[in-house]
């Protein structure tokens, strides 16, 4: 960082002013996706999922909680797996604080993982996360919306994802999903995605974007430096430097 080239303000406000530009083109831009994103054609969800929730059996438009859309965070967590992917519990230790903002906007969140709920429900406690999430065991639903894969499908070296062949081997790989149910109650799929799309879910990165070393990773070991929330290295402690005249003077 002590390398990087030093301006004055005015050349300061210069660059700036040319970064300002960009960035409210990006803005204008990214309105335009999300208007063509709202256009986009739904589909009706007619399979009948059911999945176990904290408070028994749930079906898909349950979960719905009241609300006319929902947002799912399909959430890597596999039948047997010690814990929930890394990955996937970094997106949603952003979650919880989302929640209340959704539902006064008519949107309500959910995680959705293949694992049994006895499962989920011991590596929740462990992440201490309140957000509701729910387990799919037994049914389709992970597979048929693109995030879980048959061993058959794994064997071939490369599965349907992202809405294309990918010359992957993963049982299970991110997504987030959304539906929206009418006043008759059906329940419409209108927009799901997946690999850098999920980035959706993760603010920290926003504010990574924001400083000098940025998210400070190479290609190829994208998210290497993430680790459980409970699991980072304590930070060292800080020097407190005392100035002259700052404490004892203070009191006297």
């Amino acid at each position: 960082m002590t390398t990087h080239t030093i301006a004055t303000r005015d050349k300061w406000l210069e660059a700036r002013l040319d970064l300002l530009a960009a960035e409210k083109d990006l803005t204008r831009r990214s309105d335009d996706v999300a208007r063509l994103r709202r256009q986009l054609p739904w589909v009706r969800v007619v399979k009948n999922y059911v999945f176990d929730g904290p408070q028994g059996r749930v079906t898909l438009a349950d979960l719905f909680d009241g609300r006319s859309q929902l947002v799912v965070q399909q959430f890597m967590l596999a039948p047997g797996w010690e814990q929930g992917c890394k990955s996937c519990s970094y997106m949603a230790d952003h979650t919880d604080g989302m929640t209340v903002h959704l539902a006064h906007r008519d949107v309500t969140m959910v995680a959705i993982s293949r694992a049994p709920l006895a499962e989920i429900e011991r590596f929740r406690r462990r992440m201490g996360w309140q957000f509701k999430w729910v387990s799919s065991h037994g049914t389709d639903f992970n597979h048929d919306f693109g995030v879980s894969f048959t061993p058959e499908e794994v064997a071939k070296g490369k599965i349907n994802y992202n809405y294309g062949n990918r010359p992957l081997t993963a049982e299970e790989l991110p997504g987030v999903s959304v539906f929206a149910k009418d006043e008759t109650g059906d329940v419409f799929h209108t927009y799901s995605t997946y690999g850098r799309g999920v980035e959706v879910m993760m603010g920290t990165y926003r504010m990574l974007d924001l400083t000098p070393k940025g998210r400070d990773e190479r290609m190829g070991r994208n998210m290497a430096w993430v680790r459980y929330h409970d699991r980072y290295e304590p930070e060292a402690p800080k020097k407190t430097v005392t100035t002259a005249g700052s404490c004892c003077s203070a009191r006297a």
